[in-house]
């Protein structure tokens, strides 16, 4: 008797044990074997790709979720042979939009303008300081990059396959990070220290400022559906913001250290944290905006940046070994 309840309760336990993180699968870029200064890693859903600016060796890599294919667009600046740190080098950002894509080239102060069916760069434009983020701005039809040395985002119509400057919108203590909640006609930045920054699309102009929790703000990612804002914090924490109750803190988890970019998957509701100091990626359950750790995986040291694409998988960048690490997230959704 005594035996079989042991039985039962240890099956029982399995059954409630959460799954298992698997090691990391490493997948090397071309030409990073001498490492590659990555910083914005993002997933375009009308291109159904993984964007991997990557630095220094003046490629744009763009992979197929599905068989993991890297197709490459050339002509950005390749300035170093080999990885010295950081990442002010070659392409860093980019995005899709209105049938193109956009890339910062930090080498060379630009923004170039990609045709994804030829994969060639068709036209580029100067820039006012040194490019951080670049977002395609769907509800306006504009390319906006953020400046954090100008404490600006510039701004760009876009037609006839071209960029134009059209303005800047200041950003005090910013702009850190950069997303687009086309639902709500705003866009959301950081201050580099403690507060997150809301931005009219229609106005070009900042409307709120609220604080997030955080000593240094780095990250961001949106669940635009439920308005949550989620933050990541360099000193290891994720915060989430209620957008629609101006900016009301809900939730909020500890992470590794050194957070920098981060990425939100809205159909698992899972936001996922790389910590380039601890080398871990924390993966977080995101329920009514409460946070809550799923589990934590191994991956490399300056994994300070992630991208997560619609089949599960999260792309961790490895800057030493200029390839991605890909991380298959096995928990189930939250509700």
């Amino acid at each position: 008797m005594r035996a079989s309840l042991a039985l039962v309760m240890a099956l029982g336990a399995t059954a409630l044990a959460k799954p298992d993180l698997a090691k990391p699968t490493p997948l090397p870029l071309p030409g990073g074997e001498g490492g590659i200064g990555f910083d914005d890693l993002m997933f375009s859903p009308t291109l159904h790709r993984v964007l991997a600016p990557a630095g220094r060796t003046g490629k744009l890599d763009l992979i197929d979720p599905k068989t993991q294919k890297i197709e490459v667009v050339s002509g950005f600046s390749t300035d170093a042979d080999k990885f010295g740190g950081g990442h002010g080098e070659g392409t860093t950002s980019a995005d899709t939009g209105g049938g193109f894509v956009f890339a910062s080239d930090r080498s060379r102060t630009e923004v170039a303008v990609v045709d994804p069916k030829t994969s060639k760069i068709t036209a580029t434009v100067k820039l006012a300081g040194g490019p951080d983020y670049v977002r395609w701005i769907e509800p306006v039809h504009e390319v906006w990059v953020t400046e954090p040395g100008k404490k600006q985002i510039e701004r760009f119509t876009f037609a006839k396959g071209k960029l134009a400057h059209a303005g800047a919108i200041d950003v005090a203590g910013g702009p850190e990070s950069l997303v687009v909640d086309a639902k709500r006609g705003r866009a959301y930045t950081h201050t580099w220290e403690d507060a997150t920054v809301a931005i009219d699309l229609a106005k070009h102009a900042e409307v709120a400022r609220w604080k997030n929790g955080c000593k240094a703000s780095r990250g961001i990612a949106l669940d635009e559906a439920r308005g949550l804002l989620f933050v990541g914090c360099d000193e290891g924490k994720a915060v989430s913001l209620d957008v629609t109750h101006d900016g009301k803190q809900v939730g909020s988890a500890t992470t590794g250290k050194g957070v920098d970019i981060i990425a939100y998957n809205p159909t698992l509701a899972h936001l996922y944290v790389p910590g380039g100091d601890s080398a871990t990626l924390t993966i977080i359950g995101v329920a009514a905006g409460q946070l809550d750790v799923l589990g934590t995986v191994a991956v490399a040291a300056d994994s300070h940046c992630v991208a997560v694409d619609d089949l599960a998988h999260a792309y961790v960048c490895d800057p030493k070994h200029g390839s991605l690490l890909v991380v298959t997230d096995p928990y189930p959704a939250t509700k």
